[in-house]
């Protein structure tokens, strides 16, 4: 597995205190020029379905599994490992002050047809939804968000953002 890149959120200012570890897996579908994500009306971005993996879960049936709550996806298919991103971020829950959060992406196939989501509670709260984008359109949607610095700004948008980014260069180095 490769290192994409170590992240460090703009308000962590020092990494020290509790610290809380997460694993987490998130699936890359794309088809054509658009890439499947999620869209999450509270925060106003896109990102990769996907997302924590349970102690002594395997990071493929955590992706799997993920895959088909969150998007609706059936016959989930790991093409091949991309990377994986460490990001230090604040986290103000649970006694913690920081998560370590490692994200495994994985290019994946999928079934053409979406069935319907089993989303947690928070994330139908939170208006989260699958879609279908043009992967550039998704890449300046969430540059407006960061840009504008919106008070309901997720935590996650500079990783999701940066990823996508990489995404939209290596298919330009492959035309």
């Amino acid at each position: 597995m490769r290192l994409i890149k170590k992240l460090i959120h703009p308000e962590v200012k020092a990494v020290t205190g509790a610290i809380l570890t997460r694993r987490a897996a998130r699936g890359i579908v794309l088809r054509e020029q658009s890439i499947l994500l999620l869209y999450t009306e509270r925060y106003n971005d896109f990102s990769f379905p996907g997302g924590g993996v349970a102690e002594g879960e395997d990071l493929i049936d955590g992706l799997r599994r993920e895959l088909e709550e969150e998007t609706g996806a059936q016959n989930v298919r790991v093409q091949r490992n991309y990377g994986y991103i460490e990001e230090t971020r604040p986290h103000r829950r649970g006694g913690y002050e920081l998560m370590n959060m490692t994200s495994h992406f994985f290019l994946c196939d999928i079934d053409p047809e979406l069935r319907t989501t089993k989303m947690e509670d928070y994330e139908t709260a939170n208006g989260m939804r699958p879609v279908w984008v043009d992967l550039d359109e998704a890449i300046t949607h969430n540059r407006a968000v960061i840009d504008r610095r919106e008070a309901s700004m997720g935590l996650s948008i500079q990783r999701e953002t940066f990823m996508l980014e990489e995404l939209a260069n290596e298919r330009a180095k492959v035309a």
